[in-house]
């Protein structure tokens, strides 16, 4: 019953967003033991922000909450299925579990479909929209060797 408790959660914080006119209808908590950890609503346009998705608002909000950049036995609670962004930040958050209740195709039907970046992906760089291109000066690999010899580095 907890389960369903949290998604609800997750989609009150969705439905709530949209009836106050701040942003899309997304909502996320994180849950750790039994407890709302971190909470996030898609605030992209009230925000000014791309990334303002409710799974990193909240998976933010939870990482500050336990601080650490890992959501180490938690569990996420969204109203849809993330996007390959959030499913990127959801991956390296590192949470047992993600339970979602609408599907990309729903979001997709109102208006949010994210199947252009999943096609992207797929494609070579070269044929990508946006242009990516290396740019490789001698100065390129000085960070990652600073990183592999650091004795501060904290492996994720």
């Amino acid at each position: 019953m907890q389960d369903e408790q949290f998604m609800k959660a997750a989609i009150q914080l969705a439905y709530d967003n949209v009836i106050s006119g701040h942003g899309g209808p997304f909502g996320a908590v994180v849950v750790k033991d039994g407890q709302i950890i971190g909470r996030g609503c898609n605030e992209v346009t009230a925000a000014c922000d791309p990334t303002a998705h409710a799974e990193v608002q909240a998976i933010r909000e939870a990482c500050r909450h336990l601080n650490s950049f890992q959501l180490e036995d938690c569990v996420i609670y969204t109203s849809c299925e993330p996007c390959p962004m959030c499913i990127g930040a959801i991956y390296w958050a590192r949470p047992k579990a993600v339970f979602y209740a609408c599907t990309q195709n729903e979001a997709a039907a109102i208006g949010f479909d994210d199947r252009f970046i999943y096609e992207q992906i797929a494609l070579p760089m070269e044929q990508r929209s946006v242009v990516m291109k290396q740019m490789y000066p001698p100065e390129s690999p000085q960070p990652f060797e600073a990183w592999a010899a650091s004795a501060q580095k904290v492996e994720y």
